[in-house]
């Protein structure tokens, strides 16, 4: 394996004087590990490897704290980002861009934007860090193009004894294969190098239309769109439907004001409002999730990638998401309706479908086939434990893999029968890591110990 000697100096990078704790973006994650380190370099980083190794701590790193699971929880060393962030080479000759892990999405997507280029295709947030986005298998919508962690072209990982790998198509590929989505288990990923292409133009259509017409026309929706998705609320017959492809222009974005009244006011402060009623009266959740339903009419507009594909989501929620094979997803829509319906619940959220192309990475929930994304969510405060549990076991029964940074019940008995490539990934998570130096709780129920 390409490696760098392991006998670099042992920088102290900066831990926490005391024990510090820390909460997910959500706030249904804490952890109070014993020692935070900012490691402002990859040689500071390796240190803190070999330093926890020497006292027998467990390592963990975190990105920006969006996932919902306890996937970056632990109770020994917490590696904060914030420090080790930044481009360090933009190639437009051969198309890829490389980061720091702690670089945030929105950075890097404006760093190139500038350059000419861009990623092909984004999840709907840019606050999450690269290496946090890939390794817990952050996707957009596309009917070609994959989630985020398929566009990487190679990576640095620093592993179990504080070495570096380099890793790509050619070098350590088996490694490459499976530390795109990594769940930290592998090591801490401490760079990546993207794919990127030429800076395009992307027109957008946001549309209402009835969950009958939505999902009758689904197929064909997917079929003739680069990129699709749609949000159902429940408690009505509402959707909106968003529509994004390839154009040659002309550049007509958004107006400011009305971006910021729809994206902003509407979509963030007054849903948060609304929302904040809803926990506090839930019988009141079906007459609001009609307002907000029809809140935003259709509109049509044409930016660059990163301006379409991501918006500001500020109002706090936890979620559940699976992918299942595309060709099931109007079966399991159906049936969460029906289940909503003949239920008690009150849903104040709406739920969000996307698809993505297969692909050959061990622990993406698509590997291996084309898949649809449910994602189920629910205010900040409000009960959820009903909704979850019967969403997940509608999503359980059309073959359905959870996303890892979102919360499911699953265990490694179960996730090995879902996953193809399974056992080669734990079998390589053996021999990176044989003493479990990048472990957790969450890691040993769906990894095995």
């Amino acid at each position: 394996m390409d490696t760098l000697s392991s006998n670099a100096p042992r920088h102290r990078a900066n831990p926490s004087p005391k024990p510090d704790s820390w909460r997910n973006w959500a706030g249904n994650v804490t952890a109070r590990p014993a020692r935070v380190v900012t490691p402002a370099s990859v040689e500071e980083l390796r240190a803190v490897v070999r330093r926890a190794a020497e006292d027998g701590l467990p390592v963990k790193a975190v990105g920006s704290g969006h996932s919902f699971s306890t996937t970056a929880a632990t109770d020994g060393v917490l590696v904060r980002p914030d420090r080790l962030s930044g481009i360090r080479a933009v190639d437009p000759g051969a198309g890829t861009v490389t980061v720091e892990a702690g670089t945030r999405l929105k950075t890097m997507n404006m760093a190139l934007a500038r350059h000419g280029l861009s990623l092909r295709n984004m999840g709907d947030i840019m606050e999450q860090t690269a290496a946090g986005a890939t390794s817990t298998g952050t996707h957009g919508t596309g009917r070609d193009s994959g989630a985020i962690a398929a566009q990487l072209r190679g990576l640095e990982l620093v592993t179990a004894d504080g070495s570096l790998l380099t890793c790509s198509e050619t070098r350590n590929p088996e490694v490459f294969a499976a530390a795109r989505v990594g769940l930290g288990a592998l090591g801490v990923v401490s760079a990546l190098t993207f794919a990127v292409e030429p800076l395009f133009l992307l027109a957008a259509h946001e549309e209402p239309m009835t969950f009958d017409t939505v999902t009758a026309r689904f197929d064909e929706l997917h079929a003739h769109n680069d990129h699709f998705e749609f949000y159902w609320f429940p408690h009505t017959d509402n959707c909106t439907t968003l529509r994004n492809n390839r154009t040659p222009g002309p550049h007509a974005p958004l107006g400011r004001l009305r971006a910021w009244f729809e994206d902003e006011f509407l979509a963030n402060n007054v849903f948060q409002a609304l929302s904040s009623v809803g926990r506090t009266i839930p019988s009141a959740v079906p007459a609001i999730a009609r307002i907000t339903s029809q809140g935003l009419s259709a509109r049509t507009y044409t930016d660059i990638p990163y301006k379409v594909f991501t918006s500001p989501r500020r109002v706090r929620m936890i979620e559940m998401e699976y992918a299942v094979p595309r060709e099931a997803v109007l079966d399991v829509l159906r049936e969460l309706k029906a289940m909503i319906e003949r239920s008690e619940l009150r849903i104040g959220f709406p739920v969000e479908v996307r698809t993505t192309p297969g692909d050959d990475i061990a622990l993406s929930t698509a590997s291996g086939r084309d898949s649809a994304y449910v994602a189920v969510h629910v205010y900040r405060g409000m009960p959820h434990q009903q909704y979850f549990a019967e969403a997940e076991r509608i999503f359980v029964a059309h073959e359905g893999r959870p996303h890892w940074g979102k919360l499911h019940t699953r265990d490694a008995a179960h996730l090995a029968n879902a996953y193809p490539r399974f056992k080669e990934f734990t079998a390589l998570r053996d021999r990176l890591d044989p003493d479990r130096r990048f472990t957790n709780a969450y890691l040993r129920r769906v990894l095995g110990d």
